[in-house]
């Protein structure tokens, strides 16, 4: 790179922080989750608001330079294996022993009943989602899409409100878990099988691939590392040595997802479950300190404005397939959930918070789109539509949670 263009990409990188930062608070301060401000700033800073009012200034600011662009890319794609090992971190399953059966049966009805309604609406309606040469992994991922939670974002709106020790709280963080976990399982599996002509021969080799790998991390994390890290004299007059370790952890999961044909996301996501099973919070607690703070304000909002930058949310805007989207996202995740949760045990207002509560899609869901545009799985059109999903959701969730527990 000339000093040109490292100009041109710290004044992006200046400019993207810059909008997170406004909007984030703008979006605080409204009591709503800060990835919406910082997805509002990347809309209003690209092509559907800069780029159409003023072009030169966009094309100025943003350049169609190939070495820009890939440096960028390059700084978002570690920027999210961060924030995937953050959001891996939230993940233990401790909390499924106290309550078994409502907890199965929650996370149970509120992932299928939305994978089942995501997977059919693809097939039942086919030419909405244009040229497709993958429809029946484009059914997998939109079923896949519509079943997980925004499990940042969910645990954020409950400390918000004090809810995250409460019975609903946990219910509602432990069955996320258990849905993300499942639904990134299939993510992988879709990832691995896609590009190949023939899906029903690799099924069995995918499935073995993805589970043994996830079995190698968490047990690798269990018996080789946590011991290592468990060891004071290693780290105790050198924190930052703690945090040069996990990052060699991060990485080293990221290349062995890469290499057995998954994406690295997964694997920085088993890293951080990894060293969350474990039972001393004292060390959580500072792997989350050290961690938590740079990937949830530094790279998460350079990586969501740059969410907002990817498409035209006016020209890709598809109303019909974005209002079937959300509707079925909601219908499928709140009576799912809901059902779940009222047969576990809970009445009739707490099992619908529940099932409001799991609604949120957020964060998760548009890194989820992200990597399937990256991958040519879905378009321009289906990818705003599921971001503007998971943005709607994760405001309805806000709003209606506060009523519901009120």
């Amino acid at each position: 790179m000339n000093p040109s263009q490292f100009h041109a990409l710290f004044v992006q990188i200046g400019l993207m922080l810059a909008v997170a930062w406004l909007f984030g608070y703008l979006m605080k301060k409204l009591a709503q989750p800060v990835v919406l401000g910082e997805i509002i700033g990347g809309i209003l800073l690209g092509s559907t608001l800069l780029g159409a009012v003023c072009p030169d200034v966009y094309a100025t600011l943003f350049p169609a330079d190939k070495t820009i662009n890939t440096s960028m890319e390059a700084l978002l794609k570690v920027g999210m294996l961060f924030f995937m090992f953050a959001a891996g971190l939230e993940v233990n399953l401790v909390h499924f022993r106290k309550s078994k059966w409502l907890i199965t049966s929650t996370s149970l009805l509120g992932g299928v009943l939305p994978f089942a309604l995501g997977f059919g609406m693809v097939l039942l309606f086919p030419t909405l989602w244009g040229q497709t040469d993958h429809p029946l992994l484009l059914a997998l991922f939109m079923g896949t899409a519509l079943s997980i939670s925004a499990l940042p974002v969910i645990a954020r709106i409950l400390m918000e409100m004090n809810l995250i020790g409460s019975r609903v709280g946990m219910t509602i963080m432990t069955s996320a878990m258990i849905n993300d976990l499942v639904g990134w399982f299939l993510f992988a599996y879709i990832l691995r099988n896609l590009g190949r002509e023939n899906m029903g021969g690799n099924v069995f080799t995918t499935l073995v691939l993805v589970l043994t790998y996830t079995a190698l991390i968490l047990a690798i994390g269990r018996w080789l590392v946590r011991p290592i890290m468990n060891n004071s004299r290693l780290f105790q007059d050198w924190p930052g040595g703690l945090l040069t370790f996990v990052s060699l952890l991060i990485m080293l999961a990221a290349v062995g997802a890469e290499q057995i044909g998954i994406h690295a996301i997964f694997g920085a996501f088993l890293a951080g479950m990894a060293l969350s099973q474990g039972h001393d919070p004292v060390q959580e607690k500072t792997i989350n300190s050290m961690i938590q703070p740079f990937a949830l304000n530094f790279f998460a909002p350079l990586y969501f404005v740059s969410v907002g930058l990817k498409a035209n949310f006016s020209s890709q805007l598809d109303v019909t397939l974005c209002v079937l989207v959300f509707l079925v996202a909601c219908f499928g995740k709140i009576l799912g959930a809901g059902l779940g949760a009222r047969f576990g045990g809970m009445h009739w207002r707490d099992a619908l918070a529940v099932g409001v509560g799991l609604n949120a899609r957020g964060a998760i869901e548009i890194i989820l789109a992200s990597v399937a545009l990256e991958y040519h799985l879905i378009d321009q059109r289906i990818f705003v539509a599921l971001v503007l999903m998971a943005f709607l959701t994760t405001l309805l969730s806000s709003a209606v949670l506060k009523y519901l527990i009120k």
